[in-house]
């Protein structure tokens, strides 16, 4: 099984995606935010590229969810903060959720014939099920102003050894990948400080913002799934 890791949204491009799984790995916020979402009984979440397009797909019911910069947008119901999206909030509804860079990334690989979404806190989950599809594997980090974001590239070399420890000895690895798997092994226990350290850790902390980098930096606490279905991303069921 080939393994390539794309360092950021920007160096992407949809090719890159044809009959592959793609996981993509926002670790703050989106891809935190998303998995909590569903985990808390959520119905779906629409990923959503702009402001617009999230008022104009809302219908009546839904939750407009998202940020730009770090901030939630005005008007919202809600940011992308993890804990904002506890089950009391969110059961039972759609949200359409736009953000800096998680969305984008989202609909950059929706020509592949899987897409996953990544955290750190569903990774060993979200391996198993990119190896259960059996497909080549795409990992795109979403990056922090368009360019590569450490968080990220911690995230995508967690999945990787969750990848190698869920049996999968034959992977094979483009370059980046490589360097992201060694990047992880050599901070695998400093996950927290790791998130904290890159660009967009310190602007959530000068936002005052740290408990979300707490939240983000949680491991393997949910076997939950999300998996994009047309426009809509549900828990995967296998």
């Amino acid at each position: 099984m080939q393994v390539e890791v794309i360092s950021s949204v920007n160096e992407a491009s949809q090719a890159r995606f044809h009959h592959k799984t793609a996981i993509v790995v926002d670790v703050l916020r989106a891809g935190s935010t998303i998995v909590t979402a569903l985990a808390a009984g959520a119905e779906a979440i629409v990923p959503v590229e702009t402001v617009m397009e999230a008022k104009a797909a809302q219908m009546a019911g839904d939750l407009l969810g998202g940020e730009r910069f770090c901030r939630k947008i005005s008007g919202f119901d809600l940011g992308n903060s993890p804990d904002e999206y506890e089950a009391s909030a969110v059961r039972a509804r759609r949200i359409i959720l736009t953000t800096t860079n998680g969305t984008r990334a989202l609909q950059k690989s929706a020509r592949a014939d899987y897409v996953l979404t990544a955290a750190l806190m569903n990774a060993a989950a979200c391996a198993r099920a990119a190896l259960s599809l059996r497909r080549d594997v795409v990992i795109l980090c979403a990056g922090y102003n368009d360019a590569f974001a450490a968080e990220d590239g911690f995230g995508a070399g967690l999945l990787l050894e969750r990848m190698t420890q869920a049996g999968m000895n034959a992977l094979e690895l483009d370059d980046f990948a490589l360097a992201m798997l060694g990047f992880y092994r050599s901070r695998s226990a400093y996950a927290l400080e790791t998130l904290a350290s890159g660009a967009t850790g310190k602007r959530l902390l000068k936002l005052g913002l740290q408990r979300d980098i707490e939240a983000c930096a949680e491991i393997d606490i949910y076997k939950d799934v999300p998996i994009l279905q047309g426009e809509k991303l549900v828990l995967l069921t296998r």
